[in-house]
């Protein structure tokens, strides 16, 4: 459980360090528009959008990923249509988990 919370935590963190990069950024290497990213994301490393979440200001925050290559990526899209990098790595595993019984959410 403690794994999974702290696991949360960066995630969290990593989301708002995000969102305070790309409102501090409009247009950077980092930074195009949605289509263009998602395209590049497809073309170059075979990666699809795995989930979607909503997170601040109305940002979308996606995670794509190969399973094939087991590269993955985060972007956050503004609601200006700017798609940013937020991270990007290697050995990409879907996982899962289900709470364990006596755990709360």
């Amino acid at each position: 459980m403690q794994k999974i919370l702290f696991a949360l935590s960066l995630g969290i963190a990593g989301v708002v360090l995000a969102l305070h990069a790309a409102n501090a950024q409009t247009t950077t290497a980092s930074c195009a528009e949605h289509k263009q990213v998602v395209e590049r994301l497809a073309s170059k490393y075979g990666e699809t959008r795995q989930s979607v979440g909503l997170a601040q200001n109305n940002a979308m925050l996606e995670v794509f990923a190969s399973a094939k290559s087991g590269t993955w990526t985060i972007v956050i899209t503004m609601p200006d249509g700017m798609t940013c990098l937020v991270a990007a790595g290697e050995a990409y595993e879907a996982v899962n988990e289900e709470i364990l019984s006596g755990e709360k959410a």
